[in-house]
């Protein structure tokens, strides 16, 4: 059993995959390459990342081999495999990446597995550092509110998605696509595109409205899907287009009443990242 989350490095958002039989934790290689090189552009930390694999191949190093590939979520929404490490395989990377950030994400990525211990005996915990995280970034206690509502309510559908055979990533990914699609009229990467995100959490970059009128598609579907006893892809894919419709109703007639649209270009990125952001065309 593994468990796909997010680690939180200074303004770095750095995947990693929890192996529950091994009680270990695969971190994404290129992320944390971002991270020393202190490079925004992901493709840019890819390449320096191939490059370095090829030196150490060279070199006779065990560290590339001792590299694995998992499945983790990439910028555009799909699971794809991805170069992981864990801890130790890290430490031995970070030694051949000349960087004034070495020392702390070392310091780092022993603090990070100490956390998950923490959370396994005390799941509020990571709710506690998610909220001091947003509080950092200027967040208002407000979206902070929202935003945790509606990860609870994503957290219900998808334990009830678990529940109903639903059980590969590429299917999760897949039906919050259907839903997302149906109430902003958008996919998930295209809604990216439009906030000018890359790798970030679509969500931490969302108006209080798309953040509610999120959780009332999901909530809407996961109702639906327990009032119809959806199992299995097809009939998910059914309540999810439904329950999107619900929410897509809700926004089109809030935006008649404001004369504003809910899904905006508004995002919450440092100020040197905005400096040319896709206009939001209306749809």
């Amino acid at each position: 059993m593994t468990e796909n989350s997010l680690a939180i490095f200074e303004d770095y958002k750095i995947r990693r995959v929890y192996d529950e039989k091994t009680e270990t934790w695969y971190f994404s290689v290129v992320d944390i390459i971002q991270v020393l090189i202190q490079q925004p552009d992901y493709q840019a930390a890819r390449k320096y990342w191939n490059k370095l694999k090829e030196r150490l191949k060279a070199e006779g190093s065990q560290t590339v081999t001792n590299c694995h590939q998992l499945k983790m979520i990439a910028g555009d929404g799909k699971m794809r495999l991805t170069d992981v490490a864990n801890p130790e395989t890290l430490l031995r990377l970070i030694q051949s990446v000349p960087s004034p950030k070495a020392e702390p994400i070392k310091l780092w990525l022993a603090k990070v597995g100490y956390e998950r211990m923490q959370d396994m005996a005390d799941p509020a915990r990571s709710l506690d550092r998610a909220r001091e995280y947003w509080q950092q970034h200027g967040r208002s206690e407000k979206w902070i509110q929202q935003r945790m509502m509606g990860q609870e309510t994503r957290n219900k559908l998808t334990d009830y998605w678990k529940d109903h055979e639903i059980k590969k990533e590429e299917e999760y990914a897949i039906l919050t696509n259907i839903i997302h699609q149906e109430w902003t009229g958008v996919s998930v990467k295209k809604h990216k595109e439009i906030k000018g995100l890359k790798t970030q959490n679509l969500r931490d970059h969302m108006s209080e409205a798309e953040l509610i009128f999120t959780a009332l598609a999901e909530l809407s579907t996961r109702q639906i899907a327990e009032s119809m006893d959806a199992i299995g892809m097809k009939k998910n894919k059914i309540a999810g287009k439904t329950g999107g419709s619900i929410a897509k109703k809700a926004r089109l007639e809030l935006e008649t009443k404001t004369d504003r649209q809910v899904v905006t270009g508004e995002n919450f990125l440092p100020p040197d990242s905005k400096k040319v952001l896709p206009k939001n065309k209306k749809r």
